[in-house]
């Protein structure tokens, strides 16, 4: 059944009785009864009666009962059908614009820092978990190089022709030498002047299959090693997350769930994926549950947004994940203004 359908079917007291469980549950994240709707309501009805309101809105599919006398919940459905049918997103609130201003008004020139800072103020205002994508760096590349940090842990410094640098920590293959990654180092810096980081990749996978006998096997794992880190097959080095301990301190938050949310974010292969949800649609998207496909944490909200560049390509996207009882009026307006100001500052800028 359609959110349309659904919602010619809610008369005005069904209508009223089911935005007050949706609000009340929003705001103490606890189940609502009838007793408590009857005293908040416009209309004067018995408790019986909001009772059976109630039932009809739970065989509907818009509200869940945890047990049998606790009031109900909005399921994830009747939330859905809250947030793109009846809710009212408030103005950016003063004080978070304000706040986000300032972030984003330091003259910083890296861009990194900038966007952590925009990150940081943006779990600190919504007092969620914050996810902000940044921009690939689409610059040629002037130099790499491996550094052995331990066994198990090494570095790739990447130099590129407009100044930038990134070093990027990574779990080498077993039995790397110094020599070898001198050897992958120079292998790698022989073809990568004047390419872009995607266009070395593609060139270096016709390269390797041609050249692997000029590498002992060592150097050849190191060079498919570094390969894998620059396309994000682990933790991708674009993705800055603010606010963990925000959900970890929530009252009404799922321990196992949060960390399996984390868990998620530590691990994920397709990151980009994060980025494609919001190119979807145009603005702020929300994503309620098991809607949100990017995590396996069904308990979940995602709101996000994109930001463009000065051709306005998307080129990155800001968003709070937290549990389903986000307070939407406000997230959805502070995520939206963020990503338009992020994307202006950094259309502003050079490179």
């Amino acid at each position: 059944m359609s959110q349309e359908t659904l919602l010619s079917e809610l008369n005005d007291r069904s209508r009223e009785i089911f935005r007050r469980v949706v609000e009340t549950y929003l705001e103490t994240g606890e189940p609502v009864g009838s007793r408590t709707l009857t005293r908040a309501l416009s209309e004067k009805v018995s408790a019986a009666t909001v009772r059976n309101v109630m039932q009809d809105l739970e065989f509907m599919g818009l509200l869940d009962s945890p047990h049998v006398s606790a009031g109900r919940l909005p399921s994830h459905m009747g939330l859905r059908l809250f947030v793109d049918g009846m809710m009212e997103v408030d103005a950016v609130n003063p004080d978070d614009q304000a706040m986000m201003d300032r972030t984003l008004g330091n003259d910083d020139s890296d861009t990194s820092a900038l966007l952590g800072r925009v990150s940081t103020a943006l779990s600190s205002i919504t007092h969620g978990a914050s996810l902000v994508l940044m921009p690939k760096h689409e610059a040629p590349i002037r130099h790499i190089e491996f550094v052995s940090l331990a066994p198990d842990r090494a570095l790739v410094v990447l130099v590129f022709a407009d100044g930038h640098v990134e070093n990027r920590i990574f779990i080498p293959p077993e039995g790397q030498t110094p020599s070898s990654m001198r050897e992958a180092g120079n292998f790698l810096n022989a073809m990568a002047e004047g390419k872009t980081l995607a266009e070395l990749r593609s060139h270096m996978t016709r390269q390797l299959a041609e050249r692997r006998r000029e590498l002992d096997i060592l150097a050849a794992d190191l060079v498919q090693s570094g390969l894998a880190l620059w396309d994000s097959e682990e933790t991708d080095p674009r993705l800055i997350v603010r606010g963990r301990a925000n959900l970890l301190d929530s009252e009404a938050a799922d321990l196992d769930r949060i960390r399996v949310l984390f868990d998620d974010l530590e691990r994920k292969r397709d990151i980009v994926e994060f980025l494609e949800l919001a190119e979807q649609g145009d603005g702020v998207r929300i994503f309620i549950g098991a809607e949100n496909k990017l995590f396996s944490l069904s308990g979940s909200a995602l709101v996000v947004s994109p930001y463009m560049n000065a051709d306005r390509k998307i080129v990155g996207a800001v968003g709070v994940i937290g549990p389903t009882r986000l307070n939407y009026g406000r997230i959805v307006p502070i995520v939206d203004y963020t990503a338009q100001l992020v994307g202006r500052v950094l259309s502003g800028r050079k490179g």
